[in-house]
């Protein structure tokens, strides 16, 4: 071969090396040879799911960490610190799914935005509890004691069912509001407070009801709750998404690894029957 036709030929040679890794470079995710892999060798690419800290995205991380990558998944877990953010942001598309709320708080949040945000299933119970500094048994709270609650109307039901549960008060049959308390012959006085806030209202009130995102953070713990709520409660927290992405096969993995039997143990194991796992 002529020094010519060598040096044309190593050109395109050259040439097609480009050519290729431009390719490579520009493939979409879940196609490109960085991507987890499934068992079958197929990619499903990465679900950004939104959650508070605790115990969601110590859940999320635990899934990522050991189980994703086998299953071709990649989680991105995008932190809340409150209740009011994480279905705005995925309603909007920030995110794809979340994981913080249980059903009749999405029901509420569709019903007052007009949103269309769907239930994909429930995953686990993030028991809530009564704290108090003062007393060790509701039964002990005297008239006129202060219950400090949330104030939205998800959670602020939730407590006040307990309440009526234990025979302290009456309330209409789904409760929102302090005004659908129908009974309170001890005079309790509710005082409605942002979630976030709950647990330094533990101090300040003759009891407090704090949800377990934030209790935990808290350094509040089972021991020195004065109720636990029980394992058939009908708060547990579900995974949610939008009506475009329900059948996506993201969703559909993650959903399979939260409730997997590793998943399950790695929650009782870390919480001790604070977090109940749902069935399968």
């Amino acid at each position: 071969m002529s020094r010519f036709s060598t040096r044309t030929a190593l050109a395109a040679v050259g040439a097609l090396a480009v050519v290729a890794f431009g390719l490579t470079a520009c493939a979409p995710p879940g196609e490109s040879g960085g991507a987890p892999a499934d068992a079958s060798g197929d990619s499903l690419g990465t679900v950004k799911v939104g959650a508070l800290a605790t115990p969601a995205g110590d859940i999320l991380n635990f899934v990522q960490e050991n189980l994703a990558e086998e299953a071709g998944l990649t989680i991105e877990f995008v932190e809340f610190t409150d209740y009011n953010t994480p279905n705005t942001s995925l309603a909007e598309g920030s995110t794809d799914a979340n994981l913080f709320q249980n059903s009749t708080f999405l029901a509420n949040f569709n019903s007052s935005t007009g949103g269309e945000l769907v239930d994909a299933g429930e995953i686990y119970l993030p028991t809530a509890a009564f704290y108090s500094d003062t007393v060790d048994s509701l039964d002990d709270l005297e008239d006129g004691a202060t219950i400090s609650i949330p104030n939205d109307p998800t959670n602020e039901g939730r407590a006040l069912k307990i309440l009526a549960a234990e025979g302290l008060i009456e309330t209409t049959d789904e409760p929102t509001t302090i005004a659908d308390v129908t009974d309170n012959p001890k005079n309790f006085q509710f005082v409605e407070i942002e979630n976030a806030s709950l647990p330094q209202a533990v101090a300040d009130s003759d009891a407090a009801f704090v949800t377990l995102a934030f209790a935990l953070p808290a350094g509040l713990s089972a021991d020195e709750a004065i109720l636990v709520e029980g394992a058939d409660s009908d708060y547990y927290n579900i995974l949610a998404t939008t009506p475009e992405l329900e059948d996506d096969p993201r969703i559909a993995k993650l959903k399979e690894l939260l409730l997997s039997d590793e998943t399950k143990a790695f929650i009782e194991e870390t919480w001790g029957g604070l977090v109940v796992p749902a069935e399968s």
